[in-house]
Order: C-alpha cells, then structure tokens, then sequence
C-alpha cells in the first residue's frame, strides 16, 4: 500500500494547450474558476515561478471564507505547473499538465496526499469536485459571463 492517495483528473478541452495554461496563468481568468461550484476567489497573491507564493481566499456560496497559500515548486510555461498547497486546511502537492490532443488540449490533474484518514474522507469527493472545477473552466474557455 502507497503512503500516498493520488486524485487522477483529465479532461480534453476545446483550445490550443496555451490558451489553456493561460486560463491558470492569468489570475483574473483563474479567480474566475477555480474550485467547486458555488465558489468565489480573491487572489491577493500570484508569482508563477518555482519558489513562488499564490495566496487565494475561497468563499464558499454560504459566505465561508477558505485561506489557501501555495508555492510554486516548477513551472514550465505552456506545459506543466507543480505547486503545494500549505496548512491549515489540507497540505497536497498538485500537478498540472498541458499537453496538446486530438481536437483541443488535455488537462491533466494530479493531486497526492499524505495517506491519513482525514484524508481519506477528502478522497471521496475530491474526484468530483475537480470536475466541478473542470466544468467551471471549460464555461471560461468558452467565454461565458456565467461560471457555477
């Protein structure tokens, strides 16, 4: 058995592989989107560089406000993000490839926890709350004013 739980997410989207990494890279577009639906975000801090900080606050639709500081561990413009994401809520390591496909680009979404079991709860919704996340990102792609 792993010491590690791995949450696997892939999607093909409708874009060249750089209009997609763009939607990461552009913390207006990013706010936009990320996380599960229902959410909102403020970013008050992003520096896409190894070694970089990317502070957000995610509120949730009740109004919950959720405090996240990454750091950007490597960063190849175009093709691949690798980033931690600190306490207090939950420390993972996230891995993000942009790679180009038959008819679009395809994202892919690796997230490794240390196995514990409160993290193991985590697993249990966190598969689909990425794809809530990729739902959210595929409406800014297509320029939608409306993101769930």
């Amino acid at each position: 058995m792993s010491d590690k739980i791995e949450i696997l997410n892939e999607r093909l989207f409708p874009v060249d592989r750089r209009t997609l990494f763009d939607a990461f890279a552009d913390p207006q577009k990013l706010a936009r989107w990320w996380g599960p639906h229902g959410f909102t975000n403020r970013i008050t801090a992003f520096d896409l560089r190894p070694g970089g900080t990317w502070l957000v606050t995610m509120t949730a639709s009740n109004g919950t406000e959720f405090d996240n500081r990454w750091t950007f561990e490597d960063v190849s413009h175009g093709t691949s993000i690798r980033a931690f994401h600190h306490e207090p809520v939950h420390a993972f390591s996230l891995e993000m490839t942009f790679a180009e496909d038959d008819g679009g680009a395809r994202l892919t979404w690796r997230m490794l926890f240390d196995r514990t079991e409160e993290n193991l709860e985590l697993e249990r919704f966190l598969h689909a709350a990425n794809e809530q996340n990729f739902d959210r990102l595929e409406a800014v792609l297509r320029g939608s004013k409306r993101v769930h």
